[in-house]
């Protein structure tokens, strides 16, 4: 069983969808969870307060994500509130759009690579100071980052940025003992992908996944949990995907 007694968690994008259930996990685990949000505060609060009725230590950090400061200014308030060390980092934090090549605007890519990439390289050099030997960095990629899915190109391009950092970062944090992995999930039921509800988008995502059902957050939360743990001290570098078996 997983066991992060002891350890301090910070999860951007946690307020719903694989971040939530990547807090739960996390905290369930025993870590003290700081749950990000972006907007919702109302629903971080929840997460936060649905971890303490279970037993366990969280607490809610908002940021803005999108300004090119966000980064910074979460990195500073998490710093803050822990007075210490920082064991695992998810950064998870993310957004899509869907839109063909000429649809696509010149504010719909900055927003993506400023949240899906610029955000989460500039949070963990300012987490540096606070990750040290043993630390656990993992982040949200996408089978997209992998295989083409129609109207995404600009979003797969964001996610294919996060596997390279993973490498890089991999190796040029490995001599401080800081791990750093990703997981990539395939089509999950959350509000990013609500075309999941519909019976079409269900025969869409059977047709091209193995595994004949529709992946939920804690299937990836899992595999987070996973990560983020001494289980898997001897894996860094890597990308983990979390897809049901989608276009094998």
């Amino acid at each position: 069983m997983t066991d992060l007694k002891n350890k301090t968690a910070l999860v951007t994008g946690a307020s719903r969808g694989i971040g939530h259930a990547s807090a739960l996990a996390l905290a369930k685990a025993g870590a003290r969870v700081i749950v990000h949000y972006g907007q919702s505060a109302t629903e971080a609060d929840a997460v936060v307060a649905e971890i303490r009725a279970a037993g366990g230590t969280a607490d809610a950090v908002g940021a803005d994500l999108v300004s090119p400061d966000g980064a910074h200014l979460l990195a500073a308030a998490v710093r803050n509130l822990l007075g210490g060390k920082l064991d695992i980092l998810v950064a998870n934090a993310g957004v899509a759009k869907a839109a063909t090549i000429e649809a696509t605007t010149v504010a719909d890519f900055d927003k993506l690579f400023a949240v899906n990439v610029r955000a989460p390289f500039f949070l963990v050099q300012q987490l540096l100071p606070v990750l040290g030997e043993g630390a656990s960095i993992v982040f949200t990629s996408s089978l997209a980052a992998r295989t083409s899915v129609p109207g995404l190109s600009a979003y797969a391009a964001t996610k294919g940025a996060l596997s390279t950092l993973v490498t890089h970062f991999a190796a040029e944090l490995g001599k401080r003992g800081i791990r750093v992995n990703a997981v990539a999930p395939g089509v999950i039921d959350t509000d990013m992908s609500n075309f999941t509800r519909t019976e079409q988008g269900r025969a869409t995502i059977f047709a091209m996944q193995v595994m004949q059902r529709i992946g939920q957050p804690d299937d990836v939360a899992a595999a987070v949990a996973f990560l983020a743990s001494d289980e898997s001290r001897w894996i860094t570098g890597d990308t983990l995907q979390v897809d049901g078996g989608s276009k094998l």
